[in-house]
């Protein structure tokens, strides 16, 4: 049966069983959701065993579980390695959604006027990640798989993956295949079909300022002792010059450097930069001086604060001069440039910047490397042909602006490259409020993947 009518005939069924898994709040970084974590697994194991998956198992780990299962049709065909992640980000603020994040709701909107999924996890990576179940599906009952496919689906990428390298390196026979492929990135737009090309990597710190060994009356100590909010603020100022370059010594030593060329070829993909800010409410853009929005967002390593705290923040006033404050910052990396390196120049950095009056400590948390998919390997091309079949045009190699830190660790674990097949979009709100998962891309990605094994086999042989 073709893969359009199948999908039609099985429509509802398709996204009511998405709409039951969003429903599930997997929040990985909240220990409350223990038990909604171990739910999703098993969901996810019934959906797959039904469908004719063997060796189905939810394999624990020091953290949560991660879910594995297989169908092995020939041991001499190529064998394909999804990977998805079932954890979603916190939802907060609760208080800027537009209906409870996990409690999903189809709206049409301008911008998908087939309806959109608004849901924590529609589209990172719940949806997207379903998608390869679903292809998966069509392929059993339709005898049209053409590969040996293998699922590893995780529960902690949205906090680090901690577990998923100690679970690789004891389960290399296990997980030996011969590409790996992800649906966790997105695409240009509906209309213009674009596979992920390189990834940036990540740094992910948290620095802690003290000051006096308690909280003081503003008024008795203040302009007498250092107020660590105000430190920390003028630290973190330093950070960027004026040109937005960042400062941390060292930082940009191993960038790769774009062409000329290179440069001008990725700046003729669909932009507009006054929709842009139009969709963002803002009035200009920022950020590196001498560069273009689509290369800030991509090719050009980041420092971003993404949480600062201390003091007195609640109702009223209350008139004092904090102990401590604390920050959270990322930093986007680039090809050549090492998460290690640069924890270790960051720390340095920010530890030479706080003045005698306070006390500094920096805390690594995770990290990941950048990666690049060679676009004239067959793992591109059979994605490339797979979009062309769909969408009816070849796609475009776009290179993201986020990280999916484990890319790196499969190729030197595993020894095989990935390749990144996201039918998302730039602006479907993941990792914030109302976030959205357009229904077209949903069954466009069921509709396509099919095709990837098709042709990754006919180009193996």
């Amino acid at each position: 049966m073709d893969i359009k009518l199948y999908i039609n005939q099985n429509r509802d069924r398709f996204l009511n069983e998405l709409l039951e898994l969003l429903r599930i709040p997997s929040v990985s970084a909240d220990s409350r959701h223990k038990a909604d974590m171990v739910k999703t697994a098993e969901f996810l194991k019934a959906r797959l065993e039904e469908i004719g998956a063997e060796n189905v198992e939810i394999c624990p780990t020091p953290g949560h579980p991660i879910l594995y299962g297989e169908k092995i049709i020939d041991p001499k065909l190529p064998t394909v390695l999804v990977y998805g992640h079932y954890d979603v980000q916190p939802p907060d603020p609760l208080d800027l959604w537009e209906s409870g994040p996990f409690e999903p709701v189809i709206k049409k909107t301008e911008r998908h006027p087939e309806g959109a999924i608004y849901a924590r996890g529609a589209c990172d990576d719940k949806g997207q990640m379903y998608m390869h179940i679903k292809a998966f599906e069509y392929m059993m009952h339709n005898n049209a798989l053409h590969c040996n496919v293998k699922f590893m689906i995780e529960g902690e990428e949205e906090v680090g993956s901690s577990n998923l390298g100690p679970f690789i390196k004891a389960n290399k026979e296990r997980l030996k295949c011969d590409v790996i492929l992800i649906s966790d990135t997105s695409m240009i737009a509906n209309d213009v079909p674009s596979i992920t090309s390189g990834l940036r990597g990540l740094c992910y710190m948290e620095v802690e300022v003290t000051g006096p060994n308690r909280d003081l009356h503003s008024g008795t100590y203040g302009g007498a002792v250092a107020n660590p909010i105000n430190i920390l603020s003028k630290m973190i100022a330093s950070l960027h010059d004026e040109n937005g370059h960042i400062t941390v010594e060292g930082f940009y030593a191993d960038v790769l450097e774009l062409s000329v060329e290179e440069r001008t070829a990725m700046n003729k993909a669909p932009f507009s930069l006054e929709e842009y800010k139009k969709a963002l409410d803002i009035n200009d853009v920022w950020g590196e001086k001498g560069y273009t929005t689509i290369e800030r967002a991509s090719v050009r390593p980041t420092l971003d604060v993404n949480g600062m705290w201390g003091g007195y923040i609640g109702e009223g006033a209350k008139t004092v001069l904090p102990s401590k404050a604390y920050a959270k910052i990322s930093m986007r990396l680039v090809p050549n440039q090492s998460s290690e390196k640069i924890t270790e120049l960051f720390s340095r950095h920010f530890e030479k910047l706080a003045p005698p009056s306070v006390k500094v400590k920096v805390t690594p948390h995770h990290g990941g490397e950048p990666v690049l998919t060679p676009t004239d390997g067959i793992e591109y091309r059979a994605a490339a042909k797979a979009y062309e079949a769909t969408f009816g045009k070849e796609p475009i190699p776009a290179r993201a602006g986020g990280s999916i830190p484990i890319v790196a660790l499969f190729e030197a674990v595993l020894g095989v490259k990935t390749v990144l097949m996201g039918f998302g979009l730039d602006s479907d709100a993941i990792h914030s409020p109302n976030e959205n998962f357009g229904l077209f891309n949903y069954f466009k990605g069921i509709e396509t993947i099919p095709y990837f094994y098709q042709y990754f086999k006919e180009l193996k042989d």
